[in-house]
């Protein structure tokens, strides 16, 4: 079988290589030069953004060509690099499987392997935008507070060694600094990282770690630079051998490195670019507004909240994906209650949105049955997601006194994954920074409901200073977790709704 790594000229002889029906993309690659140096090459920006991107190059060609950069391993970059940074996106339905090449990511770059040249490469007056995926645990703070974590052991290292940074915010601010002694505009950051008020966040953790550096730097920084917020969204799995194999059945050429995606996709990006300069990416249908707030609220809390409810829920019920979960009728009926009795009560619409319509919608975005998103996958890393996703509903909810036993339940059963076994005794891989101190905490605590929810609530760096000492919420979680360990996962949902 001819393979991706043959076509980065798209030439006719390797062409007729494809079989009919694959898209293409609708410019000239050879034309094409980097513009926007991506942190993060995971699935998501490579099944999302750089998808809005082939389609506005399509319709406003521009130098916006994609640097992609792996901050941890070489996988994605060994993967794509033989193949030119090529590769195949794979759209699922119930009407079957539509593929695309697509073509605008023109490098790929490991920072560990030589942070010099990532540095340089966003440094370089062509870089006029810097994109994140770096997920919540790589931007080095506190989730409870949104604060740069100074102690972080990566942070303190970029501190003293600006020459090699490892961290997300320290490449940032290195290249920034560059570009102010060489007299060039800064670039645009960009998060499309599920967190609330995203450009603000991102934003507040560069000023901080640049005035550790320089009081000037954070000065130039906040003056001329820009940090648009942003709401992405598009239900992304992780890739497997069964994705490499239908790319390969659908386009008639091996990849290594193809994503596979829903028919939806949403981004909302705020209006605020260094000199205006960004891809035409509303030719797209990308929603370029004043306030991306409203649409962030909507994301954060009805999809992440209840992904992350279904994804520890259903992982103790023994449902491998998200389609398995909200098959299990106690489990969809639980989710249709959380978004009616305690979500959207809490949550500001967008102008013209029914949020209603919206539960409707990704309820049936969750039953898409060609879309195998594992529960494991979502929830990896959630003392960095629930915060955002669940404990900020949680507040709003007891600030007007209101119940909240559903979301109670997923806290519980939050607590009941990170400790590490499931219902049927078998081990849980819990993959989170703070794993290990999340189940030490837990061990140590004995078998009370109430001692072991305890030890959770102290985790500063989650629960806050507030949540721990409201009684409502320590005894709604209390009693969650109560009827979690003796009913199970599925009689509890059960019970809650």
């Amino acid at each position: 079988m001819t393979v991706l790594a043959d076509l980065p000229r798209l030439s006719p002889a390797t062409l007729t290589q494809l079989k009919p029906g694959v898209a293409l993309p609708g410019y000239d690659r050879d034309r094409l030069r980097v513009g926007i140096v991506h942190l993060g090459l995971g699935a998501f920006v490579r099944a999302h953004g750089m998808l809005y991107t082939d389609d506005a190059l399509a319709q406003d060609f521009a130098a916006w060509g994609y640097a992609g950069v792996s901050l941890k391993r070489p996988d994605q970059r060994d993967r794509l690099a033989p193949q030119g940074g090529l590769y195949t996106a794979l759209r699922r339905d119930s009407d079957g499987v539509k593929a695309r090449i697509v073509g605008n990511l023109k490098a790929t770059l490991v920072a560990p392997e030589d942070p010099e040249a990532v540095v340089a490469m966003m440094a370089d007056a062509a870089a006029r935008i810097v994109s994140l995926t770096i997920t919540e645990k790589g931007y080095c703070h506190d989730p409870a507070t949104g604060q740069l974590d100074e102690h972080h052991a990566d942070i303190r290292h970029d501190l003293e060694n600006h020459d090699a940074p490892r961290t997300a915010v320290g490449i940032i601010v290195e290249a920034l600094e560059r570009r102010r002694v060489n007299g060039i505009a800064p670039f645009t950051v960009l998060c499309c990282d599920n967190l609330p008020h995203n450009g603000q966040l991102v934003s507040g953790l560069v000023r901080d770690f640049a005035a550790l550096r320089d009081t000037g730097l954070a000065a130039w920084i906040e003056a001329h630079g820009a940090f648009p917020s942003t709401m992405v969204d598009r239900i992304v799995p992780a890739t497997t051998q069964a994705d490499i194999d239908a790319a390969a059945e659908a386009t008639g050429l091996y990849d290594a490195a193809p994503v596979t995606h829903e028919p939806f996709r949403q981004w909302v990006i705020e209006d605020a670019f260094v000199d205006g300069a960004r891809p035409a990416w509303h030719k797209a249908g990308a929603q370029i507004v004043a306030d991306v707030a409203p649409y962030e609220h909507m994301k954060l809390r009805l999809l992440n909240g209840s992904h992350s409810a279904l994804a520890y829920l259903g992982y103790l019920a023994g449902c491998e994906t998200v389609v398995d979960a909200v098959s299990n009728p106690a489990l969809r009926a639980f989710v249709k209650a959380l978004w009616r009795e305690e979500v959207i009560p809490a949550v500001p619409a967008p102008a013209g949105v029914d949020l209603g319509g919206y539960a409707d919608d990704l309820l049936e975005r969750f039953s898409n049955s060609s879309i195998r998103h594992r529960t494991w996958q979502i929830a990896m890393d959630g003392s960095q997601k629930l915060p955002q996703r669940i404990l900020a509903t949680i507040r709003d909810r007891l600030d007007a006194g209101l119940p909240f036993p559903r979301l109670a339940l997923a806290v519980a059963a939050w607590i009941r994954y990170v400790g590490g076994v499931d219902e049927r005794g078998q081990p849980i891989d819990v993959r989170d920074p703070l794993a290990q101190t999340l189940r030490q905490a837990l061990d140590q605590a004995g078998q009370s409901p109430a001692a072991r929810v305890a030890a959770m609530l102290r985790q500063d760096a989650i629960f806050g200073a507030d949540l721990p000492h409201a009684p409502a919420f320590v005894q709604a979680v209390t009693d969650a977790y109560a009827i979690l360990l003796a009913r199970g996962a599925v009689a509890a949902a059960g019970a809650a709704t």
